[in-house]
């Protein structure tokens, strides 16, 4: 998962937020300098990946993927996974993504002393771009893949990611919606992390 199912998946804890934010910039036991709820976070971070990395429906989303990326499918997939998120976001929130987003932006600036060297760096510019608003379209979702691209090893090659995604929409939306079911259930059963889903949904209820 990317930025804004990590922070969707860290329930009403701003700590646990930041935390999980930050958890791909924190390594081995440097997360024991935190505060406990950071430290849940960082954690947290680690499992869900964990969990995501290994599930059947992203394994199968990632094959889809795999001649233009080749081992960074997974990192594409997770990216497209936010791009549903942002895109169906009403379904999964109680709160509209412009505003739960603002939330997020505000809880991390409030934290700014704490993050890591290299989110400090990039935070300002996702702010200003509302980069995990801009996920929900295609222009947003390349514009995020070409700056990884730029920042990281994954392969600049975000118009072969478009054009998968466009000719395999419905099947990528589906596993995404069958995968919400499952890691909304995982972190609430194993992390005892609520998420504030509409109508008082619960994953266990089906969808």
């Amino acid at each position: 998962m990317n930025f804004l199912a990590h922070l969707y998946l860290s329930g009403d804890s701003e700590k646990v937020r930041v935390g999980n934010f930050i958890g791909d910039y924190v390594k081995g036991r440097k997360y024991e300098k935190y505060h406990p709820d950071i430290q849940k976070g960082i954690i947290l971070h680690r499992n869900i990946d964990h969990f995501t990395d290994k599930h059947p429906l992203v394994l199968a989303s990632s094959q889809i993927l795999k001649k233009g990326y080749g081992r960074y499918s997974g990192v594409v997939v997770d990216l497209i996974f936010d791009h549903f998120l942002a895109r169906s976001w009403q379904n999964y929130h109680s709160l509209p993504i412009k505003d739960f987003v603002t939330s997020s932006h505000e809880t991390l600036i409030k934290n700014y002393l704490l993050l890591p060297k290299k989110v400090k760096m990039f935070l300002p510019f996702l702010i200003q771009s509302r980069r995990l608003e801009s996920y929900a379209n295609m222009d947003g979702l390349q514009t995020a893949l070409d700056i990884m691209a730029r920042r990281t090893s994954l392969p600049d090659n975000s118009t072969y990611a478009i054009k998968s995604l466009e000719e395999n929409y419905t099947d990528f939306e589906n596993k995404f919606k069958l995968f919400m079911e499952d890691i909304l259930k995982y972190v609430q059963n194993e992390h005892q992390i609520n998420v504030a889903t509409p109508n008082g949904w619960h994953p266990n209820e089906g969808k």
